[in-house]
């Protein structure tokens, strides 16, 4: 039996977490794995935080819980660096993928001592250069694709094509926007 790999995304309530876990989940499906995409949130409010999990393996999924050792953690809001331990089980070997203008440098102290890979991606500027609004559920997605390298880049944009297409099969014009960003995203991670 093969591992899953487990990926815990921290943000906030209307910026695509949860989105964006439901989409990993839904591509990685349409390859064969098997997979969970579910968010962890109560009745907050917009802004609030919350918390989603994806888990994705080769073989039948038998664990139905949230994820308390995560092989990778996304942030969205580097905010949340703050107030919420995103580091909290974080296995040393696995990788943080922040949302964030800032170096990794400036980011470490924020890291409870976090010794594994840190990544960090400016969502914001990709988001704008694509959809002309910031939208960082997108890029957030191919930067821990191609962080955890869960799927190959070029599988990754083909599933992401069709699930698009089909999601805003009445705003088509929506499409080439966050095609955009994912392209992006998968070379601006650093």
């Amino acid at each position: 039996m093969s591992k899953a790999v487990e990926i815990r995304w921290h943000g906030r309530g209307g910026q695509g977490a949860k989105t964006a876990a439901l989409l990993l989940a839904d591509v990685t499906f349409n390859t064969g794995k098997f997979v969970q995409g579910f968010p962890e949130y109560g009745p907050e409010r917009m802004g609030a935080p919350i918390t989603a999990y994806n888990r994705i393996s080769d073989t039948s999924i038998r664990v139905h819980s949230n994820i308390y050792e995560p092989d990778y953690v996304v942030v969205v809001d580097e905010t949340l660096l703050e107030s919420v331990d995103v580091t909290k089980g974080l296995k040393k070997e696995g990788a943080i993928v922040i949302n964030s203008a800032r170096p990794k440098e400036e980011l470490m102290p924020h890291l409870k001592g976090y010794e594994g890979r840190v990544y960090t991606i400016d969502a914001r500027k990709v988001s704008i250069e694509a959809l002309g609004k910031y939208f960082p559920n997108s890029p957030m997605l191919a930067a821990i694709v191609k962080v955890s390298g869960i799927m190959p880049e070029d599988k990754f944009l083909e599933e992401m094509q069709q699930s698009f297409q089909h999601k805003f099969a009445s705003k088509p014009e929506v499409v080439a926007g966050n095609m955009k960003a994912l392209t992006l995203a998968l070379e601006e991670v650093k």
